[in-house]
């Protein structure tokens, strides 16, 4: 007879130490759920991968704390070239140094370093504990109280009881293995080799990311830091080595330093898992979703899941918060990344030309594409399309704000410059062009929000230029800076307030100092 586990001894436990699995503790550590970090490495892995952040994922990593550090390590890209099979430039999507969310819209960074500062933050929270060198053995299976995980280390076999499991273990998840996902399979798959090098050499280069649409030698080329760069070429039969592959971009008879850190081959697939949730086990990141790397949203994406879900699930288990807030996370963002993977496939086949027939015609198609004036933008605008409708957005107009994100200037507040998201904190918030209305004030005092007038800011008018063109008096901002709501310009109150309210609900009061809330750590129970 099994007995029913009815207490956890922990409230999340995350399965992957990567990227998407400690930026998914750090938010959770600052609404003050404690989590417990399983990976089976002992330490960061030390090779370049992800190499790209767009300016949403930067302010991602600065709500989790990590915002300025980051900073010291990203170089602003110019954006994105597509060249022909000589490198003549065929179209520029031009990427500016200051985007909607206050960041520069591309940046490079090397991914050791940001996992090694996302660890050094993980060290200084009490809520987190990270324990390396363990293998995850099983998850679940499905019960209605508490999950449990298995994993065994150097001491034996272990478990631990969670409220909820965040499975963030990449494309070979066994945390999507135990839900019982599938993947859906979006057609893209090709063999590449991607080549990461040091060296002093006059490389040629634009400070951006280029894409040589070349049939027989598709290619990708992009400058990474001070003296490091990336090639990626698509695999043939026989390839050349790797200084003939890299000749075009290098001086003529370069014979200086040139080390080569990494050389390895990848399949880069497109696939989206089928399901994302079962009970209280969620996924995240490679584990739910693989994408061609075309447009630098792999790493994005993940990171995108991690700040949807944490601030969701904190209200969950920490206020109380109603369970049909976790039913968003799937219906807000396997939506969202099925669109990136579906554009990333697009210009994976147009740029490297594919392997049929079309090949030429598509290219032709693209070239005369982006001759369209404006065409370039708006390819660039639609990595951050509205999230779909749903009980956390609430569009009843075309052209609303709704599902769209807050903008994040920088403000002036009592004589200090910060950034706007600095100043709102982690909760929800209603910003007004208007000083507050009775009926306002008290659904804020309802909700437990605070109302902030954009007048006060002192951000030279740009909160109140956004609302003005949204044609909105006043927005509710969801935790994530996504607006939940609008009141119409000369509207007497948010559209759908009465659809909205009753998921919002908690039973407890909101959560406002992680670090008074728990005492030592976690139980004694759920240590080794």
């Amino acid at each position: 007879m099994t007995v029913q586990h009815t207490r956890a001894d922990v409230p999340v436990v995350i399965v992957g130490a990567g990227p998407v699995g400690v930026t998914a503790a750090l938010l959770l550590a600052r609404r003050g759920v404690r989590t417990v970090i399983l990976e089976r490495h002992q330490d960061v892995y030390p090779l370049p991968r992800a190499v790209a952040a767009d300016d949403e994922v930067r302010r991602i990593l600065q709500a989790a704390g990590v915002g300025e550090e980051f900073g010291a390590i990203a170089r602003p890209a110019h954006g994105l070239r597509l060249l022909d099979a000589r490198h003549r430039v065929m179209a520029e999507f031009r990427r500016t140094g200051h985007g909607h969310h206050g960041y520069p819209q591309t940046s490079m960074f090397d991914q050791p370093e940001l996992e090694r500062l996302l660890r050094d933050a993980l060290a200084r929270q009490p809520e987190c504990e990270l324990r390396n060198g363990v293998e995850v053995t099983c998850v679940g299976p499905d019960t209605t109280g508490p999950v449990r995980v298995s994993y065994r280390d150097d001491d034996g076999e272990h478990h631990l009881w969670a409220e909820a499991v965040l499975g963030c273990d990449g494309a070979n998840s066994l945390t999507r293995d135990a839900i019982g996902a599938g993947w859906e399979n979006l057609h893209f798959e090709e063999n590449w080799t991607v080549i990461d090098v040091r060296t002093d050499a006059d490389v040629r280069c634009w400070e951006g990311v280029d894409q040589v649409c070349d049939p027989h030698r598709p290619a990708t080329f992009m400058r990474v830091g001070e003296d490091r760069y990336r090639w990626e070429f698509r695999l043939r039969d026989g390839d050349a080595p790797v200084r003939d592959l890299v000749a075009p971009w290098l001086p003529p008879s370069y014979g200086g330093e040139f080390e080569i850190l990494r050389k390895t081959h990848y399949t880069f697939r497109a696939r989206l898992a089928d399901r994302w949730r079962s009970g209280r086990v969620f996924l995240l990141g490679d584990a739910a979703h693989l994408t061609p790397p075309f447009i630098g949203q792999g790493l994005c994406s993940g990171l995108r899941d991690a700040y949807n879900l944490t601030w969701k699930l904190a209200r969950v288990l920490r206020q109380g918060g109603d369970a049909r807030l976790l039913d968003t996370y799937e219906s807000e963002r396997k939506p969202h990344a099925r669109h990136v993977i579906r554009l990333a496939v697009a210009l994976g086949w147009a740029m490297t030309g594919g392997q049929d027939g079309a090949a030429a015609l598509r290219r032709g198609l693209l070239a005369a594409a982006c001759r369209i004036p404006g065409m370039a933008s708006m390819a660039g605008r639609d990595l951050s399309r509205p999230l779909t409708a749903g009980p956390l957005v609430r569009r009843r107009m075309r052209r609303s704000l709704v599902g769209t994100h807050c903008p994040q200037p920088w403000v002036t507040v009592d004589g200090r410059r910060t950034r706007l998201d600095e100043l709102l904190g982690d909760s929800f918030t209603v910003l007004t062009a208007a000083d507050p209305w009775p009926s306002l004030s008290a659904l804020a005092h309802g909700l437990g929000v605070r109302v902030v007038s954009v007048s006060d800011l002192g951000d030279d008018g740009a909160l109140a230029a956004w609302l003005r063109v949204g044609r909105a008096d006043a927005v509710l901002l969801r935790p994530d800076r996504v607006v939940m709501d609008v009141v119409p310009a000369g509207g007497p109150d948010f559209t759908d307030t009465a659809a909205w309210a009753s998921v919002l609900h908690t039973t407890r009061r909101p959560f406002l100092s992680p670090r008074s809330t728990h005492e030592n750590g976690l139980p004694r129970s759920a240590r080794r």
